[in-house]
């Protein structure tokens, strides 16, 4: 991990989040004091579940792992952030401890934000406040397909949906397969690497996907988004 200057102004942040783009040269100034911009390599870990939680985080550059870890032996993959994702956004409204871990999964360039002076902002400026609150609550929807994911759905489903979601328009330009581990790929589906790796050479053999080392191209789209859908 390596620091940057804390000088440095918001024309990064502004560049790649709406968000930023409402506030004022003021606002912009008061916010670049109440930040650092830290570069994690890949495989650090960027905060841990149940740590203390004093800012909140903006991905600049850079893929990051989201998890639970609902037991020593167990992890729960919830999803990936890219560059103009936040993290830790629950922080704000009072929430003392970090809910989840997050991981580099290639070197990531992140803004860390303190969350008492951006609750300040948030206060100050309600636009600024309605466009990052409606940025993080577009993560609800994928969270309660998750739910419905691993309730109610036989492995074959979880899988196709766990590989649609990182075949997905937002990660086109980020070949992530070549970043996740046969068995990241089954915490995301919430099975196991046996059975990933078993339905994984079915959907090949039936032309659904190409494997190629830890590459995973879709062929049938369409397939395996029926394959989700009923589960």
């Amino acid at each position: 991990m390596t620091e940057q200057e804390n000088t440095e102004n918001c024309n990064e942040c502004i560049s790649i989040s709406q968000c930023f783009q409402v506030l004022s040269q003021d606002e912009l100034e008061f916010i670049s004091g109440k930040k650092t911009q830290l570069t994690y390599l890949q495989g650090e870990n960027l905060f841990k579940q149940g740590a203390f939680a004093p800012y909140v985080l903006l991905i600049i550059e850079g893929l990051v792992k989201v998890y639970l870890q609902p037991g020593l032996d167990k992890q729960i993959n919830i999803r990936l952030a890219k560059s103009g994702d936040f993290l830790a956004f629950s922080s704000v409204f009072d929430d003392n401890i970090y809910n989840y871990s997050a991981i580099a999964l290639k070197n990531s360039k992140v803004c860390m934000i303190d969350k008492t002076g951006l609750k300040q902002l948030l206060l100050k400026n309600p636009e600024f406040a309605m466009r990052i609150t409606s940025k993080n609550c577009s993560n609800e929807g994928h969270l309660l397909e998750i739910i419905k994911n691993t309730s109610y759905k036989q492995m074959r489903g979880k899988l196709a949906s766990a590989l649609l979601y990182l075949s997905g328009k937002e990660f086109i330009d980020q070949n992530v397969f070549q970043y996740l581990s046969r068995q990241d790929i089954a915490d995301f589906a919430s099975i196991s690497t046996e059975s990933t790796i078993k339905f994984l050479k079915e959907f090949e053999k039936e032309g659904i996907l190409k494997l190629r080392g830890k590459d995973i191209k879709i062929s049938k789209k369409d397939q395996l988004q029926d394959i989700g859908k009923r589960g």
